[in-house]
């Protein structure tokens, strides 16, 4: 919606913090009219929004909607449930994500990925395979910059963006070129009313996209994509025509497509068979935009992985400690536990979103030396794993890791995996994985 069409009535933009501040710089390149609404009495943001927009109307701690709003834009982390939504919707006032705002405006054309786990490597990955074909692109939205803030930067060939669960529920029209979804798995049960809305949620990528990128395990998803032009699937078992898995010849497994054999899966870079099917996924993608395979491919030779996901860190004393701080769900822990050889030593705990641990069982019995629980959620982590394993718990990252040395034997992997988010006792998942490197790179003292 442009400027003009709603100038007679004011945004209210719900929620600061990065998101925040990229809708308001936004709507102050439109020369609309906006009121800034937090709950908090001192949320982040306020100095710099002073300076986006001098004199801005903030209202802090109150949930009554102003007269003459004809529109909420919303932050990804304020819940629908919150009493300003409810109001708004009451009186039946458009609420829109940043998102929304990003599809209306976007002037070229864009890839939108979604899903439980992986996003942000698929994300990088495409970004990096899109350069290498030579097209210029500019990647944002949950992961780096927010999408708003691209809108403000010369126009690329295209956009790639990272896009939650929370960004898809507010976003009506998604007229993407390729929409891509991973996977979906119970996770951020304590925004979602429940697993159906967040399922619902992820599936809305497809809405409005002319290509369709799914896994094909997740037979919903193919019936959600259908009515895109074009669709392709991916998996971990043998492909057919024009599409993405893993096939086997001579004892060594390939990524192919169809029964073409593209790459070896031990020329990957990134580690773990999940990684696997985020490589497959980016092929998939990059397919459907009609990148050069061999510079896809290359990029795939050289790219090691983001950081905090399945992180090489050190060997110390013949274990090998690995840092995937950025599993904050069960099932990135599991996919985790799985892509390691051998026997390992689990730390684990933090916040579990509502997550249900008796998944984790299933997933480590007889594999793991033992587990080391942390934060508010271990015990819970404990309950689901005593049966089938040593518990311990651990006060911080230091001492869990040192833990984990303890227990862990010759050739074993320690492996921070947390199945939880970190705000109980971090910043973020990468103040976590970086206490976790600093408490490994400790051991070497």
């Amino acid at each position: 919606m442009s400027a003009e069409n709603h100038k007679a009535d004011q945004d209210l933009v719900v929620g600061l913090g990065a998101t925040g501040l990229s809708i308001a710089r936004f709507l102050k390149r439109q020369d609309a009219d906006a009121i800034f609404f937090d709950s908090r009495d001192e949320p982040p943001g306020l100095d710099e929004l002073e300076k986006i927009w001098p004199g801005a109307d903030v209202r802090l701690g109150k949930e009554s909607i102003p007269d003459h709003v004809g529109r909420l834009i919303t932050s990804p982390g304020v819940e629908d449930s919150h009493p300003l939504l409810k109001n708004a919707r009451n009186k039946g006032l458009e609420i829109v994500s940043d998102i929304e705002l990003f599809a209306r405006e976007a002037p070229k054309p864009f890839v939108a990925i979604t899903g439980s786990n992986g996003k942000s490597t698929v994300t990088t990955l495409l970004y990096f395979m899109c350069r290498a074909d030579g097209r210029s692109t500019l990647a944002g939205g949950n992961l780096g910059e927010p999408a708003l803030d691209l809108l403000d930067r010369d126009a690329p060939d295209i956009y790639v963006l990272e896009l939650s669960s929370f960004q898809l529920q507010r976003t009506e029209s998604l007229p993407a070129q390729v929409a891509l979804l991973l996977n979906v798995s119970p996770d951020h049960l304590d925004w979602h009313a429940d697993e159906a809305e967040y399922r619902a949620a992820k599936y809305r990528v497809f809405k409005d996209a002319d290509a369709a990128v799914f896994n094909r395990v997740d037979e919903e998803a193919a019936a959600k994509s259908a009515h895109c032009g074009r669709v392709v699937s991916f998996g971990p078992d043998a492909p057919a025509e024009d599409q993405y898995g893993v096939r086997e010849e001579d004892g060594e497994k390939y990524l192919a497509c169809g029964d073409t054999l593209l790459l070896s899966t031990r020329d990957l870079a990134l580690y773990g068979a999940h990684n696997q099917l985020n490589a497959l996924a980016a092929l998939a993608a990059g397919d459907l935009l009609g990148l050069d395979m061999s510079a896809m491919l290359q990029v795939l030779v050289e790219f090691p992985g983001l950081p905090h996901r399945m992180q090489f860190v050190a060997r110390i004393g013949a274990v090998d400690y690995i840092n995937d701080s950025k599993a904050t769900n069960v099932a990135a822990a599991v996919a985790s536990i799985e892509s390691v050889e051998g026997m390992l030593v689990l730390i684990a705990g933090g916040l579990g979103k509502g997550g249900d641990f008796s998944t984790l069982a299933g997933a480590i019995e007889g594999k793991l030396r033992g587990a080391v629980l942390i934060g508010e959620d271990a015990e819970k982590i404990a309950h689901a794993l005593d049966t089938v394993m040593p518990v311990h718990f651990a006060e911080n990252m230091e001492s869990a890791v040192h833990m984990a040395a303890t227990c862990a034997q010759s050739d074993d992997t320690v492996l921070l995996a947390p199945a939880c988010a970190s705000l109980d006792q971090y910043d973020n998942y990468m103040a976590r994985g970086e206490a976790f490197i600093e408490a490994v790179e400790a051991l070497r003292r």
